[in-house]
């Protein structure tokens, strides 16, 4: 996955913390939860604050 895979990993972070609202989560530690997840593969710094944002609402939808 890459950064643009923004309803991917959403899906792949709903499993892996189901019990995680992702309204309470910060960018940091989701951007630190991506980095670990292992199917993950692109440069750290090639995320932004728009990025980690379309994360969250495609995360809120699946945890929905």
């Amino acid at each position: 996955m890459k950064w643009t895979d923004s309803r991917d990993i959403a899906i792949e972070l709903c499993d892996k913390f189901p019990d995680v609202d992702p309204k309470t989560v910060r960018f940091t530690d989701l951007h630190r939860w991506i980095m670990e997840l292992d199917d993950f593969e692109d440069d750290p710094n090639h995320s932004n604050e728009k990025i980690l944002e379309a994360v969250i609402l495609c995360w809120m939808d699946e945890f929905e």
